[in-house]
């Protein structure tokens, strides 16, 4: 019997998990602001600030996803 690759995997848990879904969902919202603070010209010092929280949050949601993620696979 093949295992699942990744992508399925991603496409079983959108499919099966409440939580997973809000993880994936989270984390596109936090690229989007990352994104909009990119594209500025120019960076205000808080808005450097924010950038920085956010991609480091933005990790922390992918760490989260990827737990998930492996926890299935080597289930």
């Amino acid at each position: 019997m093949e295992l699942p690759n990744e992508d399925e995997m991603k496409a079983q848990l959108m499919a099966t998990s409440e939580e997973f879904r809000l993880l994936v969902q989270k984390h596109a919202e936090l690229d989007r602001r990352v994104t909009a603070l990119e594209s500025t010209d120019h960076l205000s010092e808080s808005d450097q600030i924010e950038e920085a929280r956010l991609k480091k949050l933005k990790l922390y949601v992918k760490d989260l996803m990827n737990e998930k993620l492996h926890g299935v696979l080597s289930s």
